[in-house]
């Protein structure tokens, strides 16, 4: 009887690189959200950001596990439906709150 060999990232430095593209990719908008958020405009850094995790959302469920890299925190459905779940959350309140001193 064999024993099923779990999967192991690409070897190689080319390949552990790869790995973390799509984490840099998405923490790269939450940097530019960041900023938009310095520069007082919040709405548009929390739009960003929601969108930051809707990006984590479709990477994680189009990356096998090995491919995803950092972005891998539980098993594939959780991580979808948190990343996802909690950008659309983000989103709503962003577009959605009116008025009040941050305009």
């Amino acid at each position: 009887m064999s024993a099923s060999v779990p999967a192991r990232p690409p070897s190689g430095t080319g390949a552990r690189v790869l790995v973390h593209l799509p984490f840099a990719a998405v923490l790269l908008l939450v940097a530019l959200a960041g900023l938009r958020i310095a520069m007082y405009h919040w709405r548009e850094g929390a739009v960003l950001i929601g969108g930051a995790l809707l990006v984590a959302a479709v990477f994680r469920a189009a990356l096998t596990t090995a491919q995803a890299g950092m972005l891998v925190i539980r098993g594939r459905v959780v991580d979808i439906a948190s990343y996802a779940g909690l950008g659309l959350v983000i989103l709503f309140l962003a577009l959605t709150i009116t008025g009040g001193p941050l305009r």
